[in-house]
C-alpha cells in the first residue's frame, strides 16, 4: 500500500521497510502493520492534537515534568514551539512507559522507539499467530475471566509500584494472546505520586476491569480491589507481591464532597468515551 505521509521519514531512514495494511484508526492515532527488515511489528501515528479527542489530556498532564527549563516555558505560555514541545511529550510518555511497564514486569508490547510522532512497537498476535483480538471481542469461561482478571490487576498493582497508573484502562485497551491480557495505549499514564487525580483514575481502571470480567464471572462485582490497592499505597505497603483479598473496610469518616463529584463526573464522562468507542468498533467490524 501507499506509504502514509507521517511514516514516509522512517521509511527513508531504513526503519520501516513496507506498510503492509492499516490496523486500527482511533481517536487518538492511527495504526498500521509493517515490515521491519525480517519483523513484522506496528507502527502507531498520533495524531495531532486538533484532531484528538481526548478531552481530559490537562489532567493527565498534571504532574509531568519536563527537565528543560526553555521548553517548560514554552508549553505554559503555548507558543507555537510550546505545543510542538507538548506534543513530543505526550508522544514520548508512551515510550517512557511502556519501557518502565516492561520493567516492573508489566505484559505490555515491547517498544522500539518514537519517531516524530510514530511509535514502533511490537506486534501482538494471538494462537493463531494473527494479530491479537481486544478484549473486547473476546468470550471466556467464568475460570478464564477470574483468571485474566487477576492477572490485569497483579499487572495494574505493578505499574503503580513503578508509580504509574494508566489512566483509561478498560476492555479496549486490552488484547488477549496466547499467554493472556496484554496492557496496551499508555500516552495519558500519570505519575502515581505527581497527579492529583491518580486515584480516582486508578479507581476507574480497576472498575471497568472489574465490570468487565463481571459479566463472565458475577462474583468479581462484589470485589474493591481499587480502594484496597490504593489504601495499601498510601501506606507504603504495596509491593507487587502484596497478597490482595478484593475486601475493604469503608471508613466511617465524613465523605470529601468534591472528591465524589468529581468521581461521578468522570465516570459520566468514561462511560460516554466507552460508548462512543463501542459504537467505533462495530462501525469498523
Amino acid at each position: 500500500m501507499k506509504i502514509p505521509k507521517r511514516i514516509q521519514p522512517l521509511f527513508e531512514d531504513g526503519l520501516v521497510d513496507e506498510v503492509i495494511r492499516p490496523l486500527m484508526s482511533g481517536k487518538e492515532a492511527s495504526v498500521y502493520l509493517v515490515r521491519c527488515g525480517d519483523d513484522i511489528r506496528c507502527a502507531k501515528v498520533y495524531k495531532e492534537a486538533s484532531q484528538r479527542s481526548f478531552h481530559q489530556a490537562v489532567q493527565y498532564q498534571e504532574g509531568r515534568k519536563v527537565r528543560n527549563s526553555r521548553r517548560a516555558r514554552a508549553m505554559e505560555k503555548g507558543s507555537k514551539f510550546g505545543r510542538k514541545q507538548q506534543e513530543d511529550a505526550w508522544h514520548n510518555a508512551e515510550v517512557d512507559a511502556l519501557y518502565r511497564c516492561a520493567a516492573a514486569g508489566v505484559r505490555v508490547p515491547q517498544p522500539f522507539g518514537c519517531f516524530d510522532g510514530v511509535l514502533l512497537m511490537e506486534l501482538i498476535t494471538g494462537e493463531d499467530g494473527l494479530v491479537a483480538p481486544r478484549l473486547n471481542d473476546v468470550s471466556m469461561s467464568a475460570e478464564q475471566a477470574r483468571e485474566d482478571h487477576a492477572t490485569v490487576i497483579r499487572d495494574v498493582v505493578r505499574m503503580l509500584c513503578a508509580g504509574l497508573v494508566h489512566g483509561d484502562l478498560s476492555e479496549f485497551n486490552v488484547l488477549v494472546d496466547a499467554y493472556g491480557p496484554v496492557i496496551i495505549d499508555l500516552p495519558q499514564a500519570v505519575d502515581a505520586a505527581a497527579n492529583n487525580h491518580a486515584q480516582w483514575m486508578l479507581a476507574r481502571d480497576i472498575n471497568n476491569m472489574r465490570d468487565y470480567y463481571g459479566q463472565y464471572a458475577p462474583d468479581l462485582l462484589n470485589t474493591q480491589f481499587a480502594k484496597e490497592i490504593w489504601a495499601l499505597y498510601e501506606e507504603g505497603e504495596l509491593t507487587p507481591e502484596s497478597e490482595l483479598s478484593g475486601l475493604f473496610k469503608e471508613d466511617t469518616q465524613a465523605a470529601d464532597v468534591d472528591s465524589v463529584l468529581m468521581e461521578i463526573k468522570a465516570a459520566f464522562d468514561e462511560e460516554q468515551a466507552r460508548v462512543e468507542r463501542l459504537r467505533e468498533a462495530n462501525e469498523a467490524t
